[in-house]
């Protein structure tokens, strides 16, 4: 369970090739203004590296932005790898460009939420607050 106390660690990163920084940018800024500890991994990476370091780095969420169409695959590998190194705890949230019928199959395969290109910046922290929570309670 988390120490209500500690703040909220997030770790936002982009999957694969897709190049397009500008909105995860934001999105960390928005999370560290609202108190929230983020830690950003930065562009074109693996699935491996991003657990790996979402593991040491003891983050509560993993925040993928993704863009390039190739989400389906890419979360899954993220999921089974957590799954694959008993890091469960750590809550995985996804945004960015996805048809509403795979963000529907996301959440099935265990993606916490999806926050879209019209999330405000409200939304977005109500989000990570909210999915940590309800982490927290489990």
């Amino acid at each position: 369970m988390k120490n209500a106390a500690a703040p909220i660690r997030v770790m936002m990163t982009k999957l694969g090739l897709d190049g397009h920084d500008r909105g995860v940018k934001i999105v960390a800024r928005v999370l560290r203004d609202a108190g929230i500890d983020v830690i950003y991994a930065g562009l074109h990476r693996s699935p491996e590296e991003v657990v790996t370091a979402a593991i040491q780095e003891d983050v509560d969420v993993l925040g993928v932005s993704l863009l390039s169409g190739a989400h389906m695959p890419l979360f899954g590998r993220v999921l089974d790898l957590l799954k694959e190194r008993n890091a469960l705890h750590i809550t995985v949230v996804g945004g960015g460009l996805m048809p509403d019928e795979d963000v529907a199959k996301l959440k099935e395969m265990g993606v916490a939420d999806i926050m879209r290109q019209d999330s405000t910046p409200e939304q977005i922290v109500a989000t990570i607050r909210r999915v940590v929570a309800e982490r927290s309670d489990a």
